[in-house]
């Protein structure tokens, strides 16, 4: 088992490298800019009427249930970018297990624009944490298997990047980022194209007409659909969809570690650990980010 520190700096490297594979697919300080807009209007009229707008104070994040934290990197950029005066004090790293009572960070500056963030910085951390959380969980479920844990693209339109780095802070990896970096051919494809093998030739033929370097996955509802896959050649990834546990393990006998397979469809805490000793590589799960259950934080005014 390796040692906390040693366990920080790995996911401090991994969180950099996630913000510089995606930066180009997500404007944060637009980003920013939008949601302040949509919260703000013409004014915090709230702040504005009832606070000296000279005068500074402190915040801070307390926890209130334990889970994994995930959102402070987010939140420090969020507070700059309303208020780049505003000091930011870490307390907890991003992937840290907390519990309540626990102070994550500590912010000091203007009173106006601290409570102006707030909300926004909440909103993104708490969902964030849940996210983190529940990855989590899951991957300590299958921790002495080959499985790794997926999201999947049912994300929350415009919140896609904060949601896929939570599922990277809790320890599972990301599937494809959009519809542009892999080709995942699933049922309604096979069907539209009239057949695995003409969906997926077709898919060869355009990448090497585009002369374009992505993975093919190819959806299986059945094992002889899996045998028409592996047929078919140049397939990188084959994904079993609502196949039971013990369908799942004769899809993975009959594929022989040929190429990587994952699991979906109908997977939850129950019975994820039958899929994983199933034999699979992946296990993409859309409950990850469609279904969140946030975790409780609060941002209260430092009392001296």
């Amino acid at each position: 088992m390796k040692n906390s520190s040693l366990l920080n700096s790995e996911l401090k490297m991994k969180t950099i490298d996630f913000i510089k594979l995606h930066q180009k697919h997500f404007d944060f300080n637009e980003f920013v800019k939008q949601a302040m807009r949509e919260d703000i209007g013409d004014g915090d009229h709230t702040s504005r009427s009832t606070l000296d707008p000279k005068k500074s104070g402190k915040m801070e994040l307390k926890v209130k249930e334990s889970g994994i934290l995930a959102g402070v990197t987010a939140a420090e950029r969020i507070f700059k970018r309303v208020d780049h005066k505003i000091k930011f004090k870490k307390l907890i790293d991003d992937g840290s297990q907390v519990k309540f009572g626990d102070v994550a960070f500590v912010v000091q500056g203007n009173m106006q624009k601290l409570l102006t963030a707030e909300r926004l910085v909440l909103n993104v951390m708490q969902r964030m944490s849940g996210i983190a959380t529940h990855t989590n969980l899951l991957m300590r479920i299958c921790h002495d298997t080959k499985a790794v844990i997926l999201d999947t693209r049912k994300t929350t339109p415009g919140f896609r990047f904060f949601e896929k780095w939570a599922v990277h802070i809790g320890g599972g990896k990301n599937h494809r980022y959009g519809l542009f970096d892999m080709i995942l051919i699933k049922d309604n494809h096979i069907d539209f194209a009239g057949g695995i093998k003409k969906a997926v030739d077709r898919a060869k033929n355009y990448l090497k007409k585009k002369r374009k370097k992505l993975l093919i996955e190819a959806e299986a509802r059945s094992l002889d659909d899996v045998r028409i896959i592996l047929d078919c050649g140049g397939v990188d990834r084959i994904l079993l969809d609502n196949f039971s546990p013990m369908q799942t393990q004769k899809a993975v006998e009959l594929i022989q570690n040929a190429i990587p397979v994952e699991s979906s469809g109908g997977i939850n805490e129950k019975n994820i650990r039958l899929f994983a000793e199933a034999g699979v590589d992946f296990i993409s799960i859309g409950a990850l980010t469609h279904h969140v259950e946030c975790l409780d934080l609060s941002l209260k005014v430092k009392r001296k």
